[in-house]
């Protein structure tokens, strides 16, 4: 099983250790553009559709790289496709259901784009850990790249014309997902939070429990975005984003050795519970398993677990998620004990054995 996972996951960028990764997981960067003489997505025709989407195709077909990018639409991809995709970050949950949407995709899926969805075209960098500047020259390289070829809509007064107002300017759209499990069991959130939104940040959970009247986040798996870019420039958004991060990275830091200091064994009880609950466990259901490594990563910068790289821990969120499971279990020559029947119950037993796996690498460091 750690054959098939391994190959699926093979040089995906969130494998590997990135800065500040204890507190930052993952950066992303987007530039929307819109071509010239075109209406915005929404208002397209079909046939308009169509052109935006071989035009745009076309581009990168004459880069340089032409043999890193795969362009598809989703007309032609299957639904399971469509749901991996969106469990990797590269589609948004909204293009599922858009038959008529497409996506453009770097072998090493660094670097994603869509198409037809909110924007003509939207290109988005990613990286592990904390990197705006390296996101960015990432992807506007590729942009300075694509303007070879495609005339983007805009003007020297306002900038690029984007479907979003407050994306208007550079088109650029930065965010992190962060993980702040100290912050939030001393109950410092909703003061963090504030303070976020009195800078122009917004935050809000990356994963949510379904099903409930009011959404709770699970885990402590947060996306910090810009509310608004205009009229920033991209340097101006680039060091707001760092002085955001920096302060962020410290509240995290220093609320986490405060607790280790003055409550270890509550600390190392929450830890050692979910080890237990994932070793002893046979079925791992979604919620369960965002909750689970939360708290492993949580105990790993805690020093309470050792033995594995510290990006890990986020790798393995995008290992438990159901689509990409739905993928190891109909691809995989995989059996299941025979009281083991339903598409859920298959999930979730292979969810708890995956966990197993990454468990019985850590070492622990408890006492």
């Amino acid at each position: 099983m750690n054959g098939m996972t391994d190959e699926i996951e093979q040089n995906a960028w969130y494998t590997i250790n990135g800065e500040d990764n204890d507190v930052v997981c993952s950066t992303k960067v987007t530039l929307a553009r819109n071509l010239m003489d075109f209406p915005f997505p929404k208002y397209l025709k079909d046939e308009d559709k169509k052109r935006v989407e071989t035009i745009i195709f076309d581009a990168f077909s004459q880069l340089n790289q032409k043999n890193s990018y795969q362009s598809f639409t989703m007309r032609n991809l299957e639904y399971l496709g469509r749901h991996i995709l969106t469990e990797r970050g590269i589609l948004d949950q909204e293009m599922v259901d858009m038959d008529d949407a497409g996506a453009v995709v770097r072998d090493d899926g660094i670097i994603a784009c869509t198409v037809n969805c909110r924007d003509h075209l939207r290109c988005t960098s990613f990286s592990s850990g904390y990197a705006v500047d390296s996101c960015f020259d990432l992807v506007s390289q590729l942009d300075r790249s694509l303007q070879k070829t495609l005339h983007f809509a805009g003007n020297n007064r306002f900038g690029y014309f984007t479907s979003s107002l407050h994306e208007t300017g550079t088109g650029m759209h930065t965010s992190l997902v962060v993980h702040l499990p100290s912050v939030v069991y001393a109950e410092k959130q909703d003061a963090l939070f504030r303070s976020l939104i009195e800078s122009g940040f917004e935050l809000y959970a990356c994963y949510a429990r379904r099903n409930d009247s009011r959404a709770k986040a699970l885990g402590a798996w947060f996306m910090v975005t810009a509310k608004s870019n205009f009229p920033d420039s991209e340097v101006d958004q680039i060091a707001e984003t760092y002085a955001m991060s920096r302060n962020l990275i410290d509240i995290e830091r220093r609320t986490r050795c405060d607790l280790l200091d003055k409550k270890p064994t509550f600390l190392k009880d929450k830890v050692l519970r979910s080890v237990a609950v994932i070793k002893y466990s046979r079925f791992i259901n979604f919620d369960e398993g965002f909750e689970l490594v939360s708290t492993l990563k949580w105990g790993f910068d805690l020093g309470f677990l050792s033995g594995v790289d510290e990006s890990s821990f986020y790798a393995l969120l995008f290992r438990i998620q159901s689509a990409h499971l739905t993928f190891i279990e109909r691809t995989g020559n995989l059996s299941f004990e025979k009281d083991v029947v339903t598409p859920e119950q298959r999930i979730n037993r292979l969810r708890a054995i995956i966990l197993q796996e990454a468990v019985s690498e850590y070492h622990m460091n408890i006492r």
